[in-house]
């Protein structure tokens, strides 16, 4: 069955070769109980490794069932460690996060078979340990433990067990025990081949090989041929096709997603921190990208708030030798201005003049301070200030300077509570004023709120409130986006006709501003605002994500005699690295998840305590996961890569 021919290794500690087998030639037949002894560094081991793939010879040949089997690929190997080959370890090698039920399963995972739990439980009764199927290792004793072992090299029924150093950490009883079931299997035509140090155990094999330097000094049977060894011998004709072809694809998804689970159940804290990582970047991306465009949207409000194609006219430039003069401080506008500019009817469309103050308003015992604006009738569809309740007022009662008003929502709130305003009488400075209409909210901003106003006719704020001989400032409306350019030149050409002033006097007498200049200037700068923001929330998720392989690096180190033994039972490089992946993009995922919680989360508290507005995107939150779940897919890549490349010997004998 097995056959090595003129097989050599040799290891490098350092400057120094050591021998580990110096040009062996064996031949191990069917149902034969083989026991290999020898002292410490003999090679007995390594040879044990090299019959049961776990290490490739640097020369010879090694035949199984008359197939060369040295130069197959490692997925190769792999499928043959899980369906030919039962390990038995010293050190038993049993995941101590697992129960003894999901000990012996673990070589079903990477064979693919589907009734892992029951095949499991039948092994488990083959070595007498029913009732101990769901405890960890910790919870039971050594001799307990190397049944669990024996029962998991059982469950793919191999056709030769190996056992290195069985009864080395175990009491005189538990090695009897174990000798037994040994001997039972052999009797059932298993080919058992077990490695030890100890002459009263290689005493109970029928053929005794003694090692020393790495050489075999003799090869003795003892007593007659196993009864009945030549039955049941394996079939492994597929090794003389191509092995990489008849492997299967793998585990499960399924499979795959459970053993990554596990493993994060298992190091709680350590997938925790991971997970910290990624939620916190995540939610950072959501509540800045939710606060930035928070304040687009603020801002956009605000600036409709104004009017569409609008044209602010103020006395005054803009600065004047660096200083800023502010308004009043050259031209001065009267209403012959605003008929003037009333007559360009090609490209204006409105006109509305505007005088604005301070005053204290009394409605029954409260009062309030508050901005009162005096506009003309066209305010209304200038500014976009048709009254949610009520009506504006009349031409004919700016004419009159009738005592009417128009109060913003906040006013509202402060004096009137629940109660209807319209028709009220309040007093402003104390005049009274007839509430005739209540104001469309326009919003608040860190620097006023400007639904905090009351709206009076021109002509009433001028001469009865606010004592003004002179307009402050023009509204005017263009007659579409496509005017609005000309109508600021003209405008200009005419407000310097009007008061004789050269172009130059104009710029320095008032200043015409385009708001929609404004507005493209501002929705530029929060959506450079909203992209700085979001920049800076990737860079915490790129930093999440560089802790998940910073983690899973650990991990890897951690986990090595865990990888090492998950390779010695079947799994390939295939699998290790789609484990490790899965890992990392369940935690990166979860991250992300909880993240998006926390973000919304954040935002509302923000706009709660802060007052800021926020807007979240149901963009933002698909990216935010996409872009979490690429993390883990990305940083988990190495750490995967170097979980998969592990030697399986070495990594079992990683201290």
């Amino acid at each position: 069955m097995i056959e090595l021919r003129h097989v050599s290794k040799t290891y490098r500690m350092g400057d120094t070769e050591v021998h580990a087998l110096r040009d062996i030639s064996l031949t191990i037949g069917q149902g034969e109980f083989v026991a290999i002894i020898g002292p410490s560094g003999s090679g007995k081991s390594t040879l044990m490794h090299t019959i049961g793939l776990l290490d490739r010879p640097d020369k010879g040949a090694y035949l199984m069932n008359g197939r060369e089997v040295h130069d197959l690929s490692d997925n190769a190997w792999a499928v043959l460690r899980n369906r030919h080959i039962g390990f038995v370890f010293q050190q038993f090698h049993l995941l101590p996060r697992m129960t003894a039920l999901a000990n012996v399963a673990l070589p079903l995972i990477y064979g693919g078979h589907a009734d892992q739990k029951g095949l499991a439980h039948q092994r488990l009764a083959d070595v007498g340990l029913t009732d101990r199927a769901h405890h960890n290792p910790n919870e039971l004793s050594g001799g307990q433990q190397q049944r669990v072992a024996v029962a998991r090299s059982l469950i793919n029924d191999p056709m030769i067990i190996l056992a290195d150093e069985p009864t080395g950490n175990l009491d005189s009883k538990s090695k009897a025990d174990i000798m037994g079931l040994f001997k039972a299997l052999n009797q059932k035509g298993k080919t058992v081949v077990i490695v030890t140090h100890e002459p009263e155990i290689a005493a109970q094999a029928k053929r005794v090989i003694t090692m020393r330097d790495g050489d075999i000094v003799s090869d003795k049977r003892q007593g007659a041929s196993v009864a009945g060894a030549d039955s049941g011998a394996a079939d492994i004709t597929p090794l003389a096709g191509d092995m990489d072809v008849i492997v299967p694809g793998g585990i499960k998804f399924f499979d795959y997603a459970r053993q990554a689970i596990f493993a994060m159940v298992s190091h709680k804290m350590r997938a925790f921190l991971s997970i910290l990582g990624i939620m916190i970047g995540v939610a950072a991306v959501i509540a800045m990208i939710a606060l930035g465009r928070g304040a687009q949207q603020s801002i956009e409000q605000q600036l409709t708030s104004l009017g569409s194609n609008l044209l602010m006219v103020r006395p005054g430039s803009s600065q004047s030798g660096g200083v800023s003069l502010g308004a009043g401080a050259v031209t001065r506008f009267t209403f012959q201005d605003v008929a003037a500019i009333a007559k360009l009817t090609n490209t204006v469309g409105n006109v509305s003049p505007s005088v604005t103050g301070r005053a204290q308003l009394v409605y029954s015992s409260k009062n309030w301070n508050t901005q009162v604006e005096g506009a003309g009738t066209s305010y209304e569809e200038v500014r976009v200030a048709t009254p949610i309740a009520g009506r504006f007022f009349t031409d004919e009662e700016v004419a009159s300077r009738s005592k009417v008003a128009l109060i913003g929502t906040t006013i509202v709130t402060q004096l009137f509570g629940e109660d209807d305003p319209v028709g009220k009488t309040i007093k402003i400075n104390l005049v009274n004023f007839k509430v005739i209409g209540v104001l469309p909210s326009r919003g608040a901003s860190p620097f006023r709120d400007q639904d905090d106003i009351v709206l009076v006719p021109i002509t009433t704020a001028m001469y009865r409130l606010l004592g003004k001989q002179y307009i402050d400032s023009l509204y005017v409306e263009a007659k579409g986006p496509d005017t609005v350019d000309s109508a600021q030149q003209e405008v200009q050409d005419v407000l310097a006709k009007e008061h004789h002033l050269t172009a130059k006097e104009a710029q320095d007498s008032f200043q015409v501003r385009n708001m929609s200049d404004i507005k493209q200037a501002m929705e530029s700068s929060t959506q450079t605002m909203g992209m700085l923001l979001g920049a800076i929330a990737a860079i915490s998720l790129l930093v999440g994500g560089i802790g998940i392989m910073n983690i899973m690096l650990v991990s890897v180190t951690e986990r090595t005699r865990e990888i090492g033994l998950r390779k010695a039972l079947g799994a390939n490089n295939k699998d290790i690295m789609v484990q490790f992946l899965i890992e990392s993009v369940l935690m990166s995922l979860i991250g992300g998840v909880a993240g998006i919680m926390v973000g919304v989360g954040a935002s509302f508290v923000i706009t709660f305590a802060a007052g800021w507005a926020v807007k979240i995107s149901i963009i933002s939150i698909l990216v935010a996961t996409v872009f979490s779940v690429l993390v883990g897919l990305v940083f988990g890549l190495w750490p995967a890569h170097q979980a998969s490349q592990l030697n399986p010997i070495e990594a079992l004998r990683y201290e």
